[in-house]
């Protein structure tokens, strides 16, 4: 399996730190609001990879946190008169269904910053103790970024360009040795969140929260460390000399980097009127058609969002879907079972899309071309399974079919839209448990009918019910 490298900026066999194990960190959203599609990729493109790990029999790690607390998350509850932590609870909460939606799979653990404090103290004492960082009169603590050698080595920038004019690293502070130190550790400002350090009353910088995460839920060497391309610098290149500096190791094997996502042709933003949630986008498509869409090119291009390319995404699905329930259909309905020769060779002809696939997959997880591998073998199932077929070989063709699909997150079997009989029944069995006092009955029926997407509204007049 060849995996494409930031650190060296190539291609790499991929080898795990442990035979059999993967130790995978992605970095996660900061929650103070509804996540955006750009905050979606990096969620589908590395559930990918992990399923692909799976599929190939490695027993994956993968931790995923979540930043909750951060200065955009402050100015939020100072906004609505909440606290910093009602927030972030609030956003998480919402993060996750979005991410159900999407059918990405949960992480092994999703750390919260806040609850791993204690971890950063620890981390931020032996980079002082080490001389790899010092606090100044206010307990702001900065790294000493000239100390560690190694500097620049993801980005690939040198440290003296960017003492000439990279702004991008620079973080104000007159008391600092050098411009190009950064925070660790930051006092607090009136009115927000802080934790008791020996420094000062304050908070964590940024950089060093996923340093600590990550080492504590997968240790001090990891095989994979992954996220938006955003994020190479400062974020990555900060983590790496913490990280490196504190434990005296490797910090992470591979780093893997997704590109990024445009609107029509152009960078998302709100001021251009172009920002999109994944809430938004569900309003008129189902997220499986935005999975597709975010797979149909490799994880490394950038990706243009737009109407028409949603669209084909769309038809694209559709055709997979079409042909998946087909296979169902023929399965249940076949005359004959047990397949013939003839089909034993025919189902045997289908190892070459699986063989595809895979080799798509083991090259830099090339999803655009494993989709391909999945189109060709639904050609093949429409043209050579029919009415004639045994229930045999349609089932295998489509458990075969299913297997490609779910590396992708991609669900064959599609929900059965309720008939609107099937909901004025239910609403009626309802009516009749209030009658009886039977409440919890009722409730459950609320229920059902919400997770169908089925909104019900006690009038006076009835009960009248709409779809979400």
């Amino acid at each position: 399996m060849k995996v494409y490298n930031t650190l060296s900026r190539k291609k790499e066999e991929f080898v795990p730190l442990e035979e059999g194990k993967v130790r995978m960190y992605v970095c996660g959203p900061t929650v103070y609001n509804l996540i955006h599609i750009g905050n979606a990729r990096p969620m589908m493109v590395f559930d990918t990879v992990r399923r692909y790990m799976e599929y190939k029999g490695y027993e994956v790690n993968y931790v995923s946190n979540f930043t909750d607390v951060d200065d955009k998350i402050i100015k939020k509850a100072v906004e609505e008169g909440v606290s910093a932590q009602e927030i972030s609870q609030r956003y998480i909460e919402e993060c996750k269904k979005d991410m159900a939606d999407m059918n990405v799979k949960p992480a092994t653990v999703h750390p919260l910053a806040t609850q791993e404090i204690d971890g950063m103290l620890e981390m931020i004492s032996t980079l002082i103790e080490k001389g790899f960082a010092y606090a100044v009169a206010d307990g702001t603590v900065y790294f000493r970024t000239r100390k560690f050698e190694e500097y620049g080595k993801l980005s690939h920038k040198n440290l003296d360009d960017l003492q000439a004019g990279h702004r991008d690293i620079k973080v104000t502070g007159d008391d600092k040795e050098d411009s190009l130190d950064f925070v660790l550790w930051k006092p607090k400002k009136e009115g927000e969140p802080y934790w008791e350090s020996p420094w000062c009353k304050g908070r964590p910088g940024w950089h060093i929260e996923c340093s600590v995460m990550a080492k504590k839920y997968l240790g001090e060497e990891i095989d994979i460390h992954a996220g938006g391309e955003d994020l190479i610098f400062p974020h990555h290149e900060n983590e790496i000399a913490q990280s490196e500096a504190c434990n005296g190791k490797i910090f992470a094997k591979y780093w893997i980097h997704n590109g990024f996502l445009n609107i029509d042709n152009k960078k998302m933003s709100k001021s251009e009127g172009n920002f999109f949630t994944v809430r938004e986008i569900k309003e008129k498509y189902d997220l499986q058609v935005l999975r597709f869409f975010m797979l149909s090119a490799h994880y490394r291009s950038p990706l243009n969002f737009s109407a028409d390319l949603m669209e084909a995404a769309k038809n694209g699905l559709e055709r997979i879907l079409n042909a998946a329930e087909n296979l169902r259909h023929l399965q249940e309905n076949a005359a004959a079972q047990s397949m013939t020769e003839a089909e034993t060779e025919l189902w045997q002809g289908s190892d070459v899309f699986v063989e595809k696939f895979e080799k798509s997959m083991e090259d830099d997880f090339n999803t655009a071309d494993a989709i391909s591998s999945v189109f060709e073998l639904v050609k093949y199932c429409n043209t050579n399974v029919g009415e004639a077929s045994s229930g045999e070989l349609a089932g295998k063709l489509y458990q075969r079919m299913e297997g490609l699909c779910d590396v992708l997150g991609i669900i064959l079997a599609k929900e059965q839209e309720m008939l609107d009989e099937e909901i004025e029944n239910l609403i009626a069995e309802r009516q009749t448990a209030r009658k009886e006092k039977n409440f919890a009955r009722a409730d459950e029926i609320r229920a059902i009918l919400s997770e169908k997407g089925i909104i019900l509204e006690d009038t006076r007049e009835g009960v009248k019910w709409k779809r979400a």
